[in-house]
């Protein structure tokens, strides 16, 4: 057993400290937690220990995208996968199989999709999506070209102008124009009662999103949501979670002995059971909880379909620019062609000129 004493803070807050603390040596906690938006930028730094050899037994039940997002250039063992976001689509079934569609034919392809939007735009006033954000995201996370990062590849090439971002780009400003989005942005009222009132017809996330829905943003609606895989054949996640031990660290030793409980099959199980976090450990997907249905998703299990995409998503080692990269390109440019009309070429060749700067 091992005693210890829990930090929480704000996620960009905690990001920020504990950049700071790897910085200078000092502050850092015995084992901390990283998002996986974030970890890219921690792997090369020094900062942290390296887990190879404590890791090697249980590599083999991980899921091979995850293990990779928390490698180091060299292939080192930096940060040890806990929990996963399969990207997955959340669907009314009111406007889905109780008017006669067939999921599966609307995934098919990102025109069936968009078709089923204009229709569902049309006779029932809803919006196929909260934001077309999430349809760009998908593309620019879920059809990374082998060989490279999300945003750069080999030898730090910038990859922000190559035919995955101007799809992306493309496609949701398409969604955006024909005022198939709400434009709502995450974790606001607007966003909770568009759930609450089926306002979307569909919504791209984690599967992680299931728990929110069923605890807390719109627990009333049980029974009138559906999950399939992401439109166009993507296999994409949503977040994740990483732990990690910083080499100032003067407890080390049991810094591991809690990552390999968090890993372990019966803790994996527990989390997920209780508070919906995504097993990491693959071991843990034949476990009873899987098959079983779930009354919010009417009867559906769901947790089959996201273990499937877990196993199918390619990895990419994640690069060290990353987060600003994101910063850049998600949160600026994209936002700037869907809100102020600005051109998808003259966007990402900005943010790539920034980024080439950043990167300088």
């Amino acid at each position: 057993k091992v005693n210890y004493k829990s930090n929480n803070s704000d996620w960009g807050g905690h990001h920020t400290k504990l950049t700071l603390n790897l910085a200078t040596g000092s502050g850092a906690a015995d084992l901390v937690l990283v998002d996986t938006g974030q970890v890219g930028s921690y792997l090369n730094g020094g900062g942290l220990e390296d887990l190879t050899a404590q890791f090697a037994p249980f590599k083999k039940d991980m899921v091979a995208f995850a293990v990779s997002q928390g490698q180091s250039e060299s292939g080192a063992q930096i940060a040890v996968p806990v929990d996963l976001g399969p990207g997955v689509m959340f669907y009314r079934r009111n406007y889905m199989e109780d008017m006669d569609y067939d999921v599966e034919e609307v995934i098919a392809t990102w025109e069936s999709w968009v078709e089923y939007g204009r229709e569902l735009r049309d006779n029932e006033g809803v919006y196929l999506v909260s934001n077309a954000d999430a349809v760009a995201r998908s593309i620019i996370y879920g059809t990374v070209e082998e060989g490279n990062g999300i945003y750069t590849g080999p030898n730090n090439s910038i990859l922000i102008e190559s035919p995955r971002f101007k799809n992306a780009f493309a496609l949701a400003k398409q969604l955006r124009d024909e005022g198939l989005d709400a434009a709502t942005g995450m974790w606001n009222d607007d966003w909770y009662n568009g759930f609450k009132e089926g306002t979307f017809a569909t919504e791209l996330s984690g599967f992680w999103m299931l728990g929110h829905l069923k605890g807390w943003i719109a627990p009333d609606t049980e029974g009138d949501w559906g999950v399939s895989n992401l439109p166009n054949g993507v296999y994409g996640t949503w977040g994740g979670t990483f732990a990690a031990i910083p080499t100032q660290s003067k407890n080390k030793e049991d810094a591991w002995s809690v990552i390999e409980y968090m890993i372990s099959e019966d803790a994996q199980v527990n989390a997920f059971d209780e508070w919906a976090m995504f097993p990491a450990n693959t071991a843990t997907y034949d476990n009873e909880l899987f098959g079983e249905g779930v009354d919010f998703l009417r009867g559906q299990s769901g947790r089959e379909l996201a273990a499937n995409v877990a196993k199918n998503v390619i990895p990419v080692t994640p690069g060290k620019y990353d987060n600003i990269a994101e910063t850049l390109v998600v949160s600026t440019a994209l936002m700037e062609v869907l809100n102020d009309g600005r051109d998808i070429d003259e966007a990402l060749k900005d943010a790539a000129r920034q980024l080439e700067r950043r990167m300088r």
